[in-house]
């Protein structure tokens, strides 16, 4: 008996370990995320000067796109044919077989349908809402390739934005080898110790003030490192070091880790996953807010620039930091290492002169206000509550405005300052040719912070520009926030620009995902900078339910799938003159916004949970224990 019980235990835990080995997900729960393989700056923090390769690095203008996303694009949209397949394998289209569609259209690669992924702003509230939206629509994570669920979303799609929390999230799940969201929130070898507030510093074994002084010293000496080399520094330095703590898995938050070592991984090089973009704004020197028509910068892992008419141009990310002189390096001396990883995001999400003012409200330890309010005041004063780029790498372009062309720096601000808290640009380019953008909205927008839809009505008057800042873009007709909540376009997802024929020009169908409360109240304050482990998988859980509206189990919304599947496949159908099936029009029909406003003033909006807790999202470690549990049960029945 004994003996038998032994063979049924080395047998469960055999298939136990097979499932971790086809469900990636559960490894979180043996093992750590890995380290990262490619801390490429040739001196950490501090940038150096190298020699400059013999093809010199130029600035190109914006009227293309880089030779390297082009040709990134051939295999990356390769891989998106395989991924729609899975995808579509396991939703009830009823009689429209979505997998023979793709097939069939294979071979033509631009009939294909091009999607993107935009996660908002909005401090650790959107990281972990957006964290929890990234979960749900990837196969990677235990049970999301169900039928009916909305696994494989992520796999499908070419494009990835993001900016401030929404880009803290992008990066760390690049900069740590494209992990899963699984593995960076896991309790043992997990990445994201929000328990311990960005303020304070990760816990290490000793005393607590030690470590915080430690930790102040550590991010000072770095800092100051690039400061002694001759570069031009901002408290975005500091933020950025401290924000690599918490994200990136390596020592000390991985000085040496670059935003386009991303481009190195042989995983990127052969587009088995999508093109991360940040956005940042421009902030002219001098002025202390973003206006509509400010310059929208996007980083991704080969270049930094904008299509902005005030610039429209892009520089080698891997050389900022060289002098470049109207658009040319003017020495045979280049830069690398400027475009740290933590400096990139920290560069997103600037938000240091709201944080100045409410310094006296946040989690900081009273002997630490006066060094931080004094550090914070001073910089402020200096005009430095900003990222600075030194050198400007469009000094003298001669295609640049005036503005641009002659300052020595760039002032980067967070990308949400203008008010398009959701990070479209990048993808409403017409260049990208994106036929369907999922738009994930965190934004604390209204009193109690939940979304209004704000962001998406910013980006459709900003494409109305009269000033020809939209250079050229077209966006959906958005109605105002007040019909937002008046309709409850807020409180589940809507189909805006669902009939291309009503639009002036080519632009994609926008799919608005807004935070609502489905398992838990997620409206926590964008500065609040310390979650509890079981607060942050709470935001997380919520995240997943509002992706896929509690995994179709929302009332009247069973269907939610499925009309997803058909949003995706909407701008392809117009391409390929594909009779659109019943399914899909019934879900446009129930989806699309229809054009109706209610402008009037809305009364205090105040959601209520729509789920109970627990009965909809479940993490795979639930499935894994459940399974352990039975072979408790059934190794002492079976021996």
């Amino acid at each position: 008996m004994r003996f038998t019980s032994i063979i049924c235990v080395c047998l469960s835990l055999g298939l136990a370990l097979g499932i971790v080995a086809v469900y990636p997900s559960f490894n979180h729960l043996f093992g750590s995320v890995k380290l990262r393989a490619l801390p490429n700056s040739p001196n950490g923090y501090t940038p150096t000067n190298v020699s400059c390769p013999a093809d010199k690095p130029i600035v190109r203008n914006a009227a293309g796109l880089s030779v390297n996303e082009t040709t990134w694009l051939e295999s990356r949209r390769q891989e998106t044919v395989f991924a729609m397949k899975g995808r579509f394998s396991h939703l009830n289209m009823t009689f429209f077989d979505a997998v023979s569609y793709i097939e069939s259209h294979a071979s033509n690669i631009s009939d294909i349908p091009n999607v993107g992924i935009v996660v908002s702003g909005g401090g650790y509230r959107a990281l972990s809402n957006g964290a929890g939206a990234l979960k749900a629509i990837d196969s990677r994570t235990y049970g999301t390739t169900r039928m009916g669920h909305l696994g494989g979303l992520l796999q499908s799609a070419t494009y990835l934005s993001g900016f401030s929390g929404g880009g803290c999230l992008l990066g760390s799940i690049y900069i740590n080898n494209f992990t899963t969201v699984s593995e960076l929130q896991a309790h043992k070898g997990g990445v994201w110790k929000f328990q311990n507030s960005i303020i304070k510093g990760p816990a290490k074994k000793g005393l607590g003030d030690w470590n915080t002084a430690a930790y102040y010293h550590n991010l000072d000496e770095l800092v100051s490192g690039k400061k002694e080399a001759g570069f031009n520094i901002s408290f975005t330095d500091y933020w950025g070091r401290a924000l690599s703590y918490q994200l990136i898995n390596a020592e000390d938050g991985g000085p040496g880790y670059t935003w386009s070592s991303i481009a190195l991984t042989e995983d990127f090089k052969q587009g088995k996953m999508p093109l991360p973009l940040l956005v940042a704004d421009g902030r002219n020197p001098g002025e202390t807010l973003v206006g509509s028509n400010s310059t929208v910068y996007e980083v991704n892992p080969w270049k930094f620039g904008t299509f902005d008419p005030s610039i429209f141009a892009f520089v080698p990310l891997k050389f900022l930091g060289s002098r470049f002189d109207n658009g040319k390096v003017s020495s045979d001396i280049c830069v690398e290492g400027f475009d740290n990883a933590g400096f990139i995001m920290g560069t997103s999400s600037t938000l240091f002169n709201q944080f100045i003012l409410r310094l006296n409200t946040t989690d900081v330890p009273e002997k630490l206000k006066s060094i931080l309010g004094d550090l914070l005041q001073g910089l402020g004063k200096q005009s430095d509550d900003i990222a600075i780029y030194s050198p400007n790498p469009f000094y003298n372009y001669e295609y640049a405005t005036i503005a641009y062309r002659n300052t020595p720096n760039l002032n980067v601000v967070d990308g949400g300052e203008d008010k398009q808290n959701l990070p479209l640009h990048p993808l409403i380019q017409p260049i990208r040719h994106v036929d369907v953008i999922f738009a994930v909205d965190s934004s604390a927008s209204t009193k109690n912070n939940w979304p209004s839809g704000s962001p998406l009505v910013a980006t459709y008057e900003r494409s109305l520009n009269s000033s020809g800042i939209g250079n050229g873009t077209v966006f959906p007709s958005i109605p105002d926030t007040n019909t937002f909540i008046n309709l409850g376009l807020n409180t589940r997802p809507t189909f805006f620009g669902c009939n291309s024929s009503n639009l002036t020009g080519p632009a994609p169908l926008v799919v608005y995902i807004p935070n609502h409360p489905y398992t838990m109240l997620s409206n926590k304050s964008t500065f609040q900078m310390e979650y509890s482990i079981a607060e942050r998988d709470d935001v997380i859980e919520n995240g997943y339910n509002v992706m896929t509206m509690g995994n179709g189990t929302r009332k009247g919304y069973s269907d939610w799938s499925t009309c997803a599947g058909c949003a995706i496949l909407s701008r392809s159908f117009d391409r390929t003159g594909t009779n659109v099936p019943e399914v899909c029009k019934e879900c446009f029909a129930k989806y699309c916004w229809n054009g109706t406003r209610n402008s009037t003033e809305p009364g205090s909006y105040e959601p209520a949970l729509i789920v109970a807790k627990n009965s909809a999202a479940k993490d795979s470690a639930s499935y894994l224990l459940a399974f352990l549990a039975s072979v408790l049960v059934l190794g002492p029945v079976l021996g």
